[in-house]
């Protein structure tokens, strides 16, 4: 347990390092229980913000992106983000475009699934007409979409693409969206409130994450990512950002322990 005197020296250090507005129950409860590791944990946290190879504004936005994901869910953290980022000095429009390009991670169960069903078709031999028919004229123009919204196109977009082409046609509605749309006051009409490298940063911080590690979509915004001008050190500073989220095992667990063992009835059982 700390002590008075070590929790004000770490709360201190703490206000240094990572800004006053960062400190949540989480936090308060680790530095109440294990100073050490709580210290260890803040140092953990702080070197992306000495880095700095990302702007503070940006690697509050890449933090959303990887609390918010559906893997993850961290309330505490998008609370945390989403107060940095404005106070940082991003839009509404920017907030809400993390969350829109963190919204499409669900589509990997249809990057995963429909190659290994195409597999399976083909070790079956059964429905082979299906996977080898040539595209239509429809799908032919989904595709030339797609990669024109999008910026890109991948062979795991191909058998997705053939064997539900209203699914894929909504899907390029829905993730196309953030690269579409008019934000006012944005500098670019059509092209959304962030940057394309940011965008891709974005897909890669969620990519990374642990809760998710796909594989195949990581490469490949990475790709994206260097093509519109990131440099290594951005993208390894997003996978900095992302190995944090280990630290909500403590910031979710350490409450509870510290609510258990100050109720009378379960304190005198320990």
């Amino acid at each position: 347990m700390a002590s008075q005197h070590q929790s004000s020296e770490l709360r201190a250090q703490f206000n240094g390092q990572l800004g006053p507005d960062a400190f949540h129950s989480g936090w308060a409860s680790l530095l109440s229980l294990d100073p050490r590791f709580f210290k260890a944990s803040l140092n953990l946290a702080s070197v992306p913000r000495q880095k700095s190879h990302l702007s503070r504004k940006d690697q509050a936005l890449v933090a959303l992106a990887v609390d918010s994901a559906a893997t993850h869910l961290y309330a505490p953290g998008i609370r945390t983000h989403v107060s940095a980022a404005l106070k940082e000095g991003a839009s509404v429009h920017e907030v809400l475009e993390i969350i829109e390009l963190s919204s499409t991670l669900g589509i990997h169960a249809c990057n995963i699934g429909v190659p290994l069903l195409v597999e399976v078709l083909k070790e079956e031999g059964k429905h082979l007409e299906d996977i080898t028919r040539p595209y239509n004229e429809r799908q032919e123009e989904l595709k030339k979409e797609f990669t024109e919204k999008r910026g890109y196109w991948h062979t795991f977009w191909e058998d997705f693409l053939r064997l539900d082409p209203e699914f894929f046609g909504a899907y390029l509605e829905f993730s196309s969206v953030p690269w579409t749309k008019d934000v006012e006051g944005s500098g670019s009409k059509g092209k959304g409130a962030l940057e394309p490298k940011m965008k891709e940063l974005t897909y890669i911080a969620f990519d990374a994450a642990a809760t998710h590690l796909y594989v195949p979509g990581l490469k490949l915004h990475m790709k994206n990512a260097l093509g519109y001008g990131a440099t290594p050190q951005e993208i390894l500073e997003v996978l900095e950002i992302a190995t944090l989220l280990s630290l909500h095992t403590a910031h979710v667990a350490a409450p509870i322990i510290q609510e258990l063992i100050s109720s009378p009835s379960t304190s005198s059982e320990v």
